[in-house]
């Protein structure tokens, strides 16, 4: 029994450290180089201009001539708004080493991520967990509360989809803005308060009601999201629809949308499929969808006035982060081969335009699963939020390979006994008796990219008190 010994003390280090600490040198570079020039502007809350005119603040909406991209730029610049911290990068490192850190995963790393306890082998995927762009959120967000220990803060959303990340920032004071009827009720925050923008980012139009609040902006949003906002941005300045691979009420779909001129989003395959369908008046799969019954499917998931007759003429590919690498490359490629055909190989690039803006940290975690699998494992355990997208996408990888696989959010939901609560693919809640099988095992485990380290920890800890029990029932 004693090799399952679990000892406890620090590791010192969160994963990717160092790459976070190289972001902050480049940032403070270019901050230092334009450092003379911003000193001579007196910074003030944003006036919001396109072509040359002022545009009324958040009580009136955001309409089709607003430009997003120079409100964004001009608030980037204000004294009320932070995106790189505020100098207590080494205390709160510290702290979040404390807190989110564990000696098993290390252990695992230090032994080519594979040990055994007992009878129980554990694989643990090359990539996964926490991602530099989570650890940049979490970082600036903590140190947000350091710097104003006194004030409200408030964050738009949850900074990421993760239970012990989220229960964390609650415990420090740091509250969600309350929802109610489906809207973001922004009339809690007053003058002088702060608000952290998740790392999901946030829709244009809580920026102007948050920037006419006057109030602190401590934004958090992954730079691989902001990127794909330049790539929308570069769609709508083309006159291109885009064409978003992403879930229509994801908090990162939603921000991304409200950087678009036209768009339309696809969940999977299957709706990109239909959209591509109705470009060709039937002749991909023979729907000859009506206008109505294609505007009623993407009633949710598309740009006010979309019109697809008008504006599936000239398209471009953009995709939520966080979903599956593959699927959104073959959503590229049909619609590239759709406009092909519709209006020619020689006309393509009049009709088509597509840049990659597929997060890689997204892409490493996936691409770790597909090798995971690929290795005797007689199980696997995916890790992480139960409203997490990237870590639904890893399930997605596990089931259609046909291994038994486990989603759970957290080690609360094994138990008691061998009973395991648990999610598949489609979100479906499911329970399972005796879940672990009995004797020597080899189980593999990944984690979504908001996912600590002592969370799969946890989940661990369960997994060998179970083959301890087991162990000690045996004659």
């Amino acid at each position: 029994m004693a090799l399952y010994g679990l000892p406890m003390c620090m590791t010192g280090g969160v994963l990717a450290h160092e790459m976070m600490h190289a972001w902050f040198g480049i940032q403070a570079s270019r901050h230092n180089n334009r450092a003379r020039v911003l000193a001579l502007r007196r910074r003030q809350p944003v006036n919001v201009r396109s072509s040359g005119q002022e545009l009324p603040s958040s009580a009136v909406a955001v309409g089709a001539e607003f430009d997003a991209k120079q409100f964004r730029h001009n608030l980037m610049r204000s004294d009320k708004y932070n995106r790189r911290g505020f100098g207590h990068k080494e205390e709160t490192t510290e702290l979040m080493n404390q807190q989110y850190s564990s000696d098993i995963i290390k252990k695992l790393k230090d032994n080519g991520y594979e040990c055994t306890w007992g009878n129980a082998t554990v694989k643990l995927a090359e990539a996964y967990g926490f991602c530099w762009g989570v650890e940049r959120a979490v970082q600036i967000a903590y140190e947000a509360r350091k710097q104003f220990p006194d004030e409200k803060i408030w964050i738009t959303s949850e900074i990421l989809h993760s239970p012990p990340i989220n229960k964390r920032l609650e415990e420090m004071e740091v509250k969600n803005i309350p929802v109610e009827e489906g809207k973001k009720q922004f009339d809690v925050v007053n003058k002088g308060d702060v608000v952290v923008l998740p790392a999901f980012g946030a829709a244009v139009e809580e920026m102007v009601t948050l920037n006419d609040k006057n109030v602190q902006i401590v934004d958090t949003t992954c730079p691989w999201v902001s990127k794909v906002w330049t790539t929308v941005e570069k769609h709508k300045k083309g006159d291109y629809t885009s064409i978003i691979h992403g879930k229509y009420s994801h908090e990162e779909t939603v921000a991304t949308a409200s950087f678009a001129g036209k768009y339309i989003i696809v969940k999977d395959m299957k709706e990109a499929e239909y959209v591509c369908d109705y470009i060709l008046g039937g002749e991909l799969n023979g729907s000859s969808s009506t206008k109505e019954a294609f505007l009623e499917k993407f009633k949710k998931s598309v740009s006010k006035g979309f019109d697809p007759d008008i504006d599936l003429v000239k398209v471009g590919i953009a995709n939520q982060t966080t979903m599956i690498k593959g699927e959104t490359e073959e959503i590229g490629k049909l619609v590239e081969k759709t406009m092909m055909r519709k209006f020619g190989v020689e006309n393509v690039n009049e009709h088509f335009i597509s840049f990659n803006t597929i997060c890689h940290a997204a892409q490493e975690r996936q691409d770790a699963v597909y090798k995971l699998v690929e290795e005797k494992i007689d199980l696997i355990l995916v890790v992480g939020g139960w409203n997490s997208s990237n870590t639904s996408s890893l399930q997605v990888i596990a089931e259609d390979r046909g291994i038994p696989s486990y989603w759970i959010d957290s080690e609360k939901r094994i138990g008691p006994g061998n009973k395991m609560a648990y999610k598949l693919m489609h979100g479906e809640l499911v329970e399972k008796e005796n879940w672990l099988p009995k004797g020597q095992i080899t189980i593999g485990v990944t984690a979504g990219a908001s996912t600590p380290d002592k969370a799969i920890e946890g989940v661990l800890k369960k997994v060998f008190e179970i083959k301890r029990e087991e162990a000690l029932q045996l004659p």
